[in-house]
């Protein structure tokens, strides 16, 4: 069975993707507070509500712009991303200068491409709010990689970014499969194949070799988990714990907030490609507790 590739359908998904993403954003920003930690060890909710980050905030941008053009404009989302910027969300401060200045006229792509001395900003920000686009491309996983490449390119033009952000659309895509999610083998397999050699790839074969352990910690210390705030630090090992989780959106970001690192992009990751397809849903306690999304998503009102 095709997915459904109509308007409705295609937008249906990415709000699907949008909604587990800022769960698992939103929820896992809360175990950066101390006071926290002990409720993380036991699997216990923090109280309500919970804000998402930026990551929440340019997926809305990517959503928003996909329903308007039917595709990536990147003109219009370096515009989104700009007239949407809330410095209070966290963002780094590379890309929160980066869009001030777009926000006063600057060209995205001559700042996005001077970003670290011309090499491009290499982190996981543009592959932490995209696994909704891939959602949305459910019918094409590899225009969904296509797309996902175009949308990096504003902020994160470095190969390692543009390829992490390529690998967690391709998944998203496979997870909305409306036969039902794949197997994680077949989730890996298939991202695999839809990315190009890169150190990103290199993570994602380590995590294929691994989907037999069974210490998450143990996994994160050879993939990395986002220490170091970089693509290919931070998207292997998620897509390792969503390719195993796809039908339980609590045990995926269980196994993934558990490991530390940067657990709001990870726990963002996790949740949008599992929330892509429709067994994967966060609870609806959950999404109560969550901060609402904003009402210039279309299809959010």
């Amino acid at each position: 069975m095709t997915a459904d590739s109509s308007y409705d359908g295609r937008l249906e998904r990415a709000l699907s993707g949008l909604r587990g993403l800022a769960v698992g954003d939103a929820l896992g920003s809360q175990f950066f507070v101390p006071a926290h930690y002990p409720l993380l060890k036991r699997r216990e909710l923090p109280p309500g509500p919970w804000r998402w980050t930026d990551d929440t905030e340019m997926t809305c941008s990517v959503v928003a712009v996909l329903a308007a053009h039917h595709r990536i404009d990147q003109d219009a989302l370096a515009r989104s991303f700009a007239e949407h910027l809330d410095p209070d969300r966290g963002y780094g401060p590379a890309v929160a200068r980066l869009l001030r200045q777009v926000g006063e006229g600057g060209d995205w792509r001559e700042l996005a491409s001077a970003l670290f001395k011309g090499l491009g900003s290499w982190g996981s920000g543009a592959a932490a709010r995209i696994a909704p686009l891939g959602a949305w491309y459910a019918d094409d996983p590899e225009q969904a990689t296509h797309q996902a490449e175009i949308s990096a390119y504003p902020t994160h033009q470095h190969r390692e970014a543009v390829v992490g952000t390529m690998a967690v659309a391709a998944a998203a895509a496979l997870a909305a499969d409306p036969t039902g999610p794949p197997s994680a083998e077949a989730l890996l397999d298939g991202v695999i194949a839809l990315v190009p050699k890169s150190a990103v790839g290199a993570g994602l074969r380590r995590a294929r070799d691994m989907l037999d352990y069974g210490d998450a910690a143990t996994v994160a210390a050879v993939l990395g988990c986002g220490r170091r705030t970089t693509a290919h630090d931070t998207v292997p090992f998620a897509l390792w714990s969503a390719a195993r989780a796809l039908s339980d959106y609590e045990q995926a970001f269980w196994t993934t907030a558990r490991v530390g690192g940067d657990v709001d992009t990870t726990c963002a990751i996790v949740g949008g490609v599992v929330a892509a397809g429709k067994a994967g849903a966060p609870p609806g306690e959950w999404v109560e507790r969550t901060e609402k999304l904003p009402d210039w998503v279309p299809g959010v009102a």
